[in-house]
């Protein structure tokens, strides 16, 4: 089973990274990942608390406790795991960012855009598909830029969904 799962990591790790070279395409997926730093989530957490109603100020509270979940959980998991970053396992992987830690599972970018995700789909459901399709770009993106494999992404995934979840129902 872990022969396939890095069978998997491997293939679909070079499909993705043999393209950033392409600088358009790379400079896109950049900027994505990019806006998972944690800059657009202060955004969004201070545009709901403009409107200062009910809704807007549960919703920044869920994000909050839902970060306090996601954050020690990916930080725990990162360093219990000790997964080496793709562009220090294979020379074929060319990394276009630096990544801002030694270990790459899970995708923290990916974990907290999921987690964001799922909070802004069950408050805001008109704008469900424009953040799961942000979340899902910011996933790929790390895999792309050559610092995370696809199971990373995976994980950071679904620990942000579980932390939401978890998030959403302390609150609602």
């Amino acid at each position: 089973m872990v022969k396939a799962i890095n069978a998997f990591d491997m293939n679909w790790l070079h499909k993705c990274n043999k393209h950033v070279c392409n600088k358009p395409l790379t400079t896109f997926f950049w900027s994505i990942s990019h806006t998972g730093d944690g800059y657009l989530y202060v955004l969004m957490a201070l545009i709901a608390m403009i409107h200062f109603d009910e809704t807007s100020i549960s919703f920044v509270k869920v994000v909050l406790v839902g970060f306090l979940f996601e954050i020690p959980s990916f930080m725990v998991l990162k360093n219990l795991l000790k997964r080496s970053r793709p562009c220090k396992v294979t020379k074929q992987c060319k990394p276009a960012i630096s990544p801002s830690d030694e270990f790459s599972m899970p995708s923290g970018h990916t974990a907290a855009a999921f987690l964001v995700a799922v909070i802004v789909a069950h408050f805001y459901s008109d704008y469900a598909i424009y953040t799961y399709i942000w979340a899902t770009l910011i996933g790929f993106s790390r895999v792309f830029l050559g610092v995370h494999y696809p199971t990373d992404t995976i994980v950071g995934a679904a620990l942000g969904c579980l932390c939401a979840v978890i998030s959403i129902h302390l609150f609602v």
